[in-house]
């Protein structure tokens, strides 16, 4: 039976319907395309092009696909827009979930993988950041994912849904063979944006503060590969059809990059320069954000494959080059 992947249109859920595809299972697309894009779905999945919180539309696909699962990724996710519209973010991030969820449980779908985020713990002091963590988001594209995780708790203890959510770090990379990468035209992620600085999209990259308590001066983050995030679903979902229950986990090597070694990493592996401009901090931007690792390892035996900095960013140019030469 097949795993329905809503968001699989998209920058990571469109790797994760690879990874289902390419161990042989099936998989059908849920994806409005506001955000995703019809080239990033293999031709072997179904595409529906639809709204997740439309329940009929739900209701139709579960009955006439007899869906076994759902890995769950269509949201919004940039924090700063979500400050400027935080109920937008309410409505497409939480309210189209709560249907998505209501209608899985209708249709009898006994496990559900859910997108999540570090966004959930906000500005925190503790290095790594734990599962058990205070959850104190400072935006409401954090908060709306936060409720999420607590509605899937409230009904699976309600219900009997188990439910795995799994809250990410700093996604980056492509996939290996090309088939799918970031194709936005907006991305707000740092090796997104020196790919394109590479390739002469962007006049310059900025750095947003170099004066925070770290070893440069430059913000730490954890970069995990998007091809490993595949990975971790499919770990996870094989976790909750053995009979595992519902979790909450981190995924992320545990150790960070700077935003400086970063782009030292980008402009070694594409062998240019690029202008930086080093401007003020943004409001809300923790100096260090490592998740604490090895629960996903344990629980899940997950394994990474592409844990190494100068692997993420190669495959990052390679597909921004690619798109370029589209």
């Amino acid at each position: 039976m097949p795993v329905l992947v809503t968001g699989g249109a998209g920058y990571i859920g469109s790797h994760f319907v690879l990874a289902l595809l390419d161990r042989g299972e099936a998989a059908v697309v849920l994806d409005d395309l506001s955000e995703g894009f019809r080239a990033l779905v293999p031709g072997a999945a179904e595409l529906v092009v639809g709204d997740v919180g439309d329940q009929a539309l739900l209701a139709d696909i579960f009955r006439r696909h007899r869906i076994e699962a759902v890995a769950h990724f269509a949201a919004r996710i940039a924090p700063s827009e979500s400050v400027r519209r935080p109920l937008f973010y309410y409505r497409e991030n939480t309210a189209k979930s709560l249907a998505l969820i209501e209608a899985s449980i209708e249709a009898g779908v006994p496990h559900l993988l859910f997108s999540s985020t570090a966004a959930v713990y906000g500005e925190t002091e503790l290095v790594p950041i734990p599962e058990e963590a205070p959850k104190q988001p400072v935006s409401p594209y954090g908060a709306s994912k936060l409720m999420v995780e607590t509605m899937l708790a409230d009904a699976a203890a309600a219900r009997g849904l188990r439910f795995a959510a799994l809250r990410y770090f700093n996604v980056a990379g492509a996939d290996p063979a090309l088939r799918s990468g970031e194709a936005s035209n907006h991305a707000g992620h740092l090796v997104k944006l020196a790919a394109e600085t590479v390739i002469g999209k962007r006049p310059e990259l900025i750095v947003h503060g170099i004066d925070y308590p770290t070893p440069d001066g430059s913000c730490l983050r954890d970069y995990v590969h998007v091809s490993d995030v595949a990975d971790a679903h499919l770990a996870a979902l094989d976790y909750l059809r053995n009979g595992g229950e519902s979790v909450a986990l981190n995924i992320g090597y545990g150790h960070g990059a700077s935003v400086l070694e970063v782009i030292a990493a980008v402009k070694a592996a594409s062998g240019r320069d690029f202008p930086v401009r080093i401007g003020p901090r943004r409001p809300g931007d923790p100096p260090r954000l490592v998740a604490a690792a090895a629960r996903i390892r344990e629980r899940l035996g997950w394994q990474p494959r592409y844990d190494d900095l100068t692997t993420i960013v190669g495959h990052a140019l390679a597909w921004e080059q690619r798109l370029a030469h589209a």
